[in-house]
């Protein structure tokens, strides 16, 4: 079931920005997990601003490009904290939940409702 058209996305992606880029000081986060969480809070803000929707300012990244990296990136996440928790010391539960939030995004946007605006 897809409930999420592409403007409740997109505050969606700007509420996983602020969560990646705050969780290590609200967390604690030190190291390789909080150069993670800012990494994927700067990552995951170009992508949101620089996408095809309602909220993005740039438009020029496709919005099956960005359903395609939230596909890959929730299951990663997920991975990640599993297979290296030593990697992820202390901030695994924080990855995997954020990998399983981003899945559940992924799962219930409806990426085909949005036709692009700028062309």
């Amino acid at each position: 079931m897809k409930i999420l058209n592409a403007s409740t996305h997109g505050i969606l992606d700007y509420a996983t920005v602020i969560a990646f880029a705050s969780a290590p000081t609200l967390l604690g986060f030190s190291g390789a997990p909080a150069m993670l969480a800012y990494a994927l809070a700067g990552v995951h803000l170009t992508m949101t601003v620089l996408t095809d929707m309602p909220l993005g300012l740039v438009k020029i990244i496709p919005m099956r490009l960005h359903a395609l990296v939230e596909m890959l990136v929730g299951p990663t996440l997920i991975t990640a904290a599993v297979l290296a928790p030593s990697l992820l010391m202390g901030a695994q539960v924080f990855f995997i939940a954020s990998g399983i939030a981003i899945c559940a995004v992924w799962l219930l946007s409806d990426y085909a409702a949005h036709r692009s605006t700028s062309g």
